[in-house]
């Protein structure tokens, strides 16, 4: 299996070896790509040629934990939004659009919270605030409530990791098998970047960090409004997000618009590229 660019590596400020994709012009506008679970950077392979085509300095990188990059805690959000601060620094960016999916989009969303001057304009596709998911929770939000079982569940110590890995990355196969544009080949990176050691616990282990996380700050956590213009994107077949999460999201991100994909799930990435690639490109054009 060949990518379309191959990996780098950086040595963080904190010490964390982080993996990336590095695409386009070296001078052209920079985009960072946030990843979401369980995948890598291979998720945006549909969007990084896409953005580099059009003259954008794409940057991809396998968040802590993930695939090749350190499996080395904490998960919380404070130290996950510091590692693209850090990236950035590594590679020489002052500022830059900012993209982020499922986690990748939590992520993002706190990024621009705690470094407002290094954002240019924030798009963020089927991933909630977490301040707006708490008003939805505390509003009663039923349907939101069942489709986070698993989030609870994850907070079980082993047996999560089991279940992902039983029967060779069943689970894997299954979700990104119903998916369209994936292919065997593409679920077997998946289950490659999974294998890494460390991984699995890893990756659930930002599940397990997120509760505490959430607890430390007594479920109200501390927020100041998102500056950065800001584009969300939602698959509306999502299975673990309901679209109403977003009902009170001005409050937060009072720049922002939002579009809706009839027709693709949790992975609008992947299900949708054409669509989410005129959406991106619209969006961060100048």
């Amino acid at each position: 299996m060949t990518d379309l660019t191959p990996l780098t590596f950086t040595r963080l400020a904190s010490g964390l070896q982080m993996g990336y994709v590095e695409a386009g012009p070296k001078n052209g506008k920079p985009v960072l790509l946030l990843h979401g679970f369980p995948e890598f950077h291979w998720s945006y392979r549909f969007q990084w040629p896409a953005l580099a085509q059009a003259g954008f300095r794409i940057i991809v990188p396998d968040q802590r934990g993930y695939n090749l990059t350190d499996k080395t805690p904490p998960y919380d959000l404070d130290t996950l939004a510091r590692d693209i601060a850090e990236l950035q620094a590594a590679l020489g960016i002052g500022q830059s659009h900012i993209v982020g999916r499922d986690w990748g989009g939590v992520v993002a969303y706190a990024f621009a919270h705690r470094y407002p001057e290094r954002v240019h304009k924030l798009v963020v596709m089927n991933a909630p605030h977490i301040n707006a998911y708490l008003d939805a929770i505390r509003a009663g939000n039923l349907t939101q409530m069942r489709k986070s079982w698993y989030v609870y569940a994850f907070q079980v110590p082993v047996l999560p990791e089991a279940a992902f890995a039983r029967h060779d990355f069943e689970l894997i196969e299954r979700a990104f098998s119903r998916l369209k544009h994936v292919t065997p080949d593409d679920i077997a990176r998946y289950k490659d970047a999974h294998r890494q050691p460390g991984a699995l616990t890893a990756m659930i282990g930002w599940y397990r960090a997120l509760m505490q996380w959430m607890v430390r700050y007594s479920f109200q956590p501390p927020v100041e409004p998102v500056r950065a213009p800001t584009q969300v994107i939602w698959g509306k077949r999502d299975l673990a997000l309901d679209f109403r999460i977003n009902d009170t999201l001005a409050r937060y991100v009072p720049d922002v618009r939002i579009a809706s994909i009839l027709g693709a799930s949790h992975w609008v990435q992947m299900d949708a590229p054409e669509r989410v690639n005129e959406l991106l490109l619209s969006f961060l054009k100048p």
